[in-house]
């Protein structure tokens, strides 16, 4: 499937309703769906891979897409498990831009799971730091930057 059909299913999926009442709204509900589906397109630059198959796309792409296809979803929480793994530095730096714009832009709360404590700290109000499934420091990213425990769980001793 396309980028372009990959986005409307998520917003079909999140309005699935009577098959009567789809009818008789079709139309109406087909243009918001697309108006919605195209201010995530321009929002995370994938105008140009509009009509390419995902599978084609770079996974750069197809990470943009993912986001794009929850976002279509109009979801009041948005979790990002390690949404920037895998991506170049200039893809990282792209997608941590494009997830601080979300809370405000869609007005939407994000659960952030990062390994990338670089990403995590910019973009997170909050941090919680865990070490083998034990919670070992919560708080301001800076203070958990700071922590001793944090510093030896995720850096090592030095």
């Amino acid at each position: 499937t396309t980028v372009l059909d990959n986005l409307l299913l998520g917003r079909h999926i999140k309005f699935r309703k009577n098959p009567i009442d789809a009818l008789l709204r079709m139309r109406k509900e087909e243009l918001r769906h697309r108006e919605v589906v195209e201010e995530i397109i321009d929002f995370l630059d994938l105008q140009a891979f509009r009509k390419a198959r995902v599978i084609d796309c770079p996974y750069g792409i197809q990470k943009k897409v993912e986001l794009g296809r929850a976002l279509a979803l109009e979801p009041k929480l948005l979790l990002l498990d390690e949404p920037v793994s895998g991506l170049t530095t200039e893809e990282k730096e792209e997608s941590a831009y494009r997830i601080g714009e979300i809370r405000g832009r869609f007005r939407t709360t994000i659960l952030l799971v990062e390994h990338d404590l670089r990403i995590a700290s910019r973009l997170a109000d909050r941090m919680v730091a865990f070490d083998y499934g034990q919670k070992i420091a919560e708080g301001r990213p800076e203070e958990v930057q700071r922590n001793p425990e944090v510093i030896r769980a995720y850096l090592g001793e030095g």
